[in-house]
């Protein structure tokens, strides 16, 4: 591959949340319904180029990790469903997120789309790391940073915050 597109291309939605170590967009290849195969290789292909080692899921739906492996990125998923067991998932992708971070992995952390859930979750992440004090100040630092409000199904996130790290 030569040229303009040699390096892969930006995944859509994708924003840093902190510069160089944790960011987020939508499904690499695009969401369920207009998910491409060749979208997803360069999309992979650009994150590994900007030096992501890990990607990490919230689809509600378990999808292939073998593209995130061939492209030598590591892979989790965690099925954030809502309903009884949202506490324990959110928690085992915060300390996933957390324990990558702090061995300077490059994250990014994705749904089928930048929806108000994976809003949330990011929120909450900053609640539960204790990077942000409070849940109103995470959300508006969120609010702030994606130019949106947060929903009720993003806000609905916060209520199963599980206990902090």
């Amino acid at each position: 591959m030569r040229g303009k597109w040699s390096a892969g291309i930006e995944p859509r939605g994708f924003t840093w949340v902190y510069k160089g170590i944790l960011a987020v967009s939508e499904r690499p290849g695009g969401s369920t319904t207009v998910h491409r195969q060749v979208r997803r290789d360069e999309e992979l292909l650009w994150l590994k180029h900007q030096g992501f080692g890990r990607v990490i899921s919230i689809l509600p739906i378990m999808q292939p990790m073998s593209s995130y492996f061939e492209h030598g990125l590591s892979a989790s998923h965690y099925a954030l469903r809502g309903g009884a067991h949202q506490r324990e998932v959110l928690e085992a992708c915060y300390r996933d997120v957390a324990h990558s971070m702090a061995n300077n992995t490059v994250v990014l952390l994705h749904s089928d789309e930048v929806s108000d859930r994976l809003l949330g979750v990011i929120a909450g992440y900053l609640v539960w790391s204790r990077r942000v004090a409070t849940v109103p100040s995470a959300i508006a630092l969120v609010e702030r940073l994606f130019r949106r409000s947060i929903g009720p199904d993003g806000r609905s996130v916060l209520f199963d915050l599980p206990e902090e790290s």
